[in-house]
């Protein structure tokens, strides 16, 4: 796989976006969120492996998969796992000195309950994107272009 593909990571309830809690998340569908993210690649030259899981291990997985197939970056939104998943901050943390890590988030944890304010997936990240609905995966694409030094094509 080319260095120039992008893994896009979902974790629980992520398939239930658009119907799940609309007034919190939004009615866009995960299906809309992977072709925002895969038009958004492509006007850099970008290419996007985008996965949902409601495992934590299968999560793990494909972080590890991204490394093995020398992926450029990792865009994680790891939903309720944020708060929780040691295992997932573990496997980013050993792949983030090669692999640019962005945390997204549909939206701003931190205006939410208090046990969502504190994430594991952050002190793997190199950013964080939270609050932006479903237009926060485009502005991590866009910034992690920067910093591969992808150019937008005409």
């Amino acid at each position: 796989m080319a260095t120039t593909t992008i893994y896009v990571l979902n974790g629980p309830n992520m398939n239930l976006l658009g119907t799940r809690e609309p007034e919190k998340y939004g009615r866009a569908t995960l299906a809309d969120v992977e072709k925002l993210c895969a038009e958004t690649a492509k006007r850099f030259g970008l290419g996007i492996v985008f996965r949902q899981s409601n495992r934590e291990g299968e999560l793990v997985d494909w972080i590890q998969e991204a490394h093995a197939k020398d992926a450029a970056a990792i865009i994680i939104n790891a939903a309720g796992y944020t708060t929780t998943s040691i295992a997932i901050m573990d496997a980013l943390l050993a792949v983030n000195v090669k692999l640019p890590v962005i945390e997204v988030h549909v939206t701003n944890i931190h205006a939410r309950e208090s046990f969502r304010q504190n994430s594991y997936i952050s002190k793997a990240a190199k950013a964080v994107i939270a609050g932006f609905g479903i237009d926060g995966y485009a502005l991590a694409i866009t910034g992690l272009a920067g910093l591969l030094g992808a150019k937008q094509k005409g």
